[in-house]
């Protein structure tokens, strides 16, 4: 396991994002001649990150129709968890299962301490037991490595800045009052800008996120191959029962072990998830080298 700056990354992003929310205040307040604006903007970007921090476990198991299980309900689940938590010397999370037959697997909470993990019904279908402890095995790691939280800022804070931005592309407040030194021109680029910003960001942590959780995952279980035969499954999985694309699960779509989604192209390009291949074959070449 090593040590990914969780903490430093965290007050970098924070930082980036609230500075695309001020300069949206500082544009409306040049527009309207009001100052406001820029600390109306402030104090949305750190409502949304704090709103995120503390509800990040109840958005997303709300959003999946999840519900808790018991060990008797899922056996296989609290075994393996109870494992590989007590190998990581780390507590263990509460365990959720949600209906939906799409397979996928996710982590969410804001440390250690209040985190949970949540199968769906799909992917407990689905794999085997040794390709379902490696799944578990990468969703531990989201937790012990802190970038639950990461994540979920980063797919919040973004959120938000989308929307304004579509609210000022389709109100024309960007533009203002032209008799108070407004700049149409640079509001109409603001608004197309900011969201491609908070997206490349959004993709950029998701997709090393992911890398990460991959390797350590592995580590933690002693079985890369397993994780690389589930994650194999779960890209033809996802194809043939991909999720509907609700506000609520694509805000929460990021935590996913696998892209839910059907799509390509330049949705492709923007995915919170890596390509299936390149994690594949990162898995295959670390049981090699374990094996040399």
């Amino acid at each position: 396991m090593h040590n990914h700056f969780n903490g430093a990354k965290t007050v970098m992003l924070f930082g980036a994002l609230m500075g695309i929310f001020l300069v949206f205040g500082a544009v409306i307040a040049g527009a309207t001649g009001s100052s406001a604006f820029i600390w109306i903007f402030a104090l949305i970007g750190v409502g949304s990150v704090a709103y995120s921090y503390w509800n990040s476990d109840k958005l997303a198991i709300r959003a999946m129709k999840a519900m808790p299980v018991t060990e008797q309900q899922a056996p296989a689940m609290y075994r393996i968890v109870r494992e590989l938590s007590t190998k990581a010397n780390k507590p263990m999370p509460r365990l959720y299962v949600s209906p939906t037959m799409a397979p996928n697997a996710f982590a969410t909470g804001r440390n250690p301490e209040n985190s949970a993990v949540c199968c769906t019904q799909g992917i407990l279908n689905l794999l085997n037991e040794r390709e379902l402890r490696g799944v578990l095995g990468h969703e531990l790691m989201h937790v012990y490595n802190r970038d639950i939280l990461l994540s979920s800022m980063a797919a919040a804070v973004a959120g938000v800045i989308t929307s304004v931005a579509q609210m000022f592309a389709f109100t024309g407040m960007m533009g203002g009052n032209r008799n108070s030194g407004g700049n149409p021109i640079a509001g109409i680029l603001l608004a197309i800008l900011a969201p491609f910003a908070a997206a490349l960001v959004r993709t950029a942590i998701g997709r090393t996120r992911e890398y990460d959780a991959d390797e350590d995952g592995a580590k933690l279980t002693g079985d890369p191959l397993a994780l690389a035969s589930a994650l194999r499954k779960l890209e033809r999985g996802t194809q043939q029962a991909p999720l509907p694309q609700s506000q609520q699960l694509v805000n929460t779509s990021h935590l996913m072990i696998a892209n839910p989604f059907k799509g390509g192209g330049v949705q492709k390009m923007f995915a919170s998830h890596p390509p299936m291949d390149d994690r594949v074959q990162r898995l295959e070449r670390m049981a090699g080298q374990t094996l040399r």
